[in-house]
C-alpha cells in the first residue's frame, strides 16, 4: 500500500472532520439546542482515530514494512468500514438528541446496537493492526541484529 493512500486517507478524514464540526455547529444553533449532545464527539473522532492515526501510520510506514503486512491491508479494509459507521451511528444519536425526538425502547436499544456493532468492528480491525505492527517490529529487531557491527 503507498504512502500516498494513507496520506489521502488522512486528508479525507480531515475533511469529514471539519464537515461534521461545521454541521455540529450550525445544526445545533438552528434547533437553538442548548445541552449535551452525542454530535459533539464525532468532530474528535474523525480527527484522532481517522486523521491523525492515519498520518502516524504512513510515518510509520515509511521506515518498515508495515503497510506491506497482510493484517494491516485487513486492518486499513475493515477500519475504514468501522470508522465512518460508527460516526453515523453518532450522529443518528446525536440528531434525535438535538431534535428531541421521543424514541421507543426498541428504536432507541436498535441505534444502540448498531453502534456496538460499529464498535466491535474497531475493535477487530485495531486487534489486526497491532499484530501487523508487532509482526513489523520482530522483523525489524531481527534486521537490526543481523547488521549490528560486533564488538570485541
Amino acid at each position: 500500500m503507498p504512502f500516498k493512500k494513507l496520506i489521502n486517507t488522512a486528508f479525507i478524514y480531515a475533511m469529514a472532520a471539519l464537515a461534521q464540526g461545521v454541521f455540529y455547529r450550525e445544526f445545533t444553533k438552528m434547533m437553538e439546542f442548548q445541552g449535551k449532545t452525542t454530535l459533539a464527539v464525532t468532530h474528535l473522532h474523525l480527527f484522532a482515530l481517522g486523521t491523525l492515526l492515519f498520518l502516524l501510520l504512513a510515518a510509520i510506514g515509511l521506515s518498515t514494512d508495515l503497510t506491506e503486512q497482510k493484517q494491516f491491508k485487513r486492518f486499513y479494509a475493515l477500519y475504514n468500514i468501522a470508522l465512518p459507521f460508527m460516526v453515523v451511528m453518532f450522529m443518528v444519536r446525536g440528531i434525535v438528541q438535538v431534535m428531541q425526538l421521543p424514541l421507543s425502547r426498541g428504536a432507541s436499544a436498535a441505534i444502540s446496537g448498531m453502534a456496538g456493532v460499529a464498535h466491535i468492528l474497531m475493535a477487530v480491525s485495531l486487534v489486526l493492526l497491532f499484530l501487523a505492527l508487532r509482526k513489523t517490529a520482530v522483523k525489524k529487531a531481527s534486521e537490526t541484529v543481523r547488521t549490528a557491527p560486533e564488538t570485541i
